[in-house]
């Protein structure tokens, strides 16, 4: 993983170049984490700080707290997405992070979303609530 100034998010597949390719039929075609719970998480693994491209997550946000995303859609930079469930850590977390990494990271490893709109996003774009889904009958 490493940080990018800009990068394209396709609808059906997430982010341009990820390794992990989405599917148009999966929820998790954007992982995205908020800024304010990486010193919680290394606070977890008695650390001074951390990086957050060891977190395995697309997006780092801040500022925002990505639950009050819940069922709604919302505007990065050019892109729409749509929040679709939590970010729980998986087993690698213990491999980057070390022994504890899978615990420090429950409940703090932020939202899934599917990519309603494709769009460019920025490095410090912001994040807009776009209100509730709308459900299809």
């Amino acid at each position: 993983m490493h940080s990018l100034e800009s990068v394209k998010i396709e609808v059906g597949t997430g982010l341009t170049g990820d390794r992990f390719k989405g599917r148009a039929e999966s929820a998790r075609q954007v992982t995205l984490i908020q800024y304010e719970h990486l010193p919680v998480i290394a606070g977890c693994l008695h650390r001074k700080a951390l990086l957050p491209e060891l977190l395995r997550r697309n997006i780092v946000v801040s500022g925002i707290n990505l639950l009050a995303l819940k069922d709604k859609r919302f505007q990065v930079g050019e892109a729409i997405l749509e929040f679709r469930g939590l970010c729980h850590p998986c087993s690698k977390m213990e491999m980057v992070l070390g022994e504890g990494g899978y615990n420090a990271m429950r409940g703090h490893g932020g939202i899934v979303a599917s990519v309603f709109q494709a769009g460019k996003v920025n490095l410090k774009d912001r994040v807009v609530s776009l209100g509730g889904v709308t459900e299809s009958p």
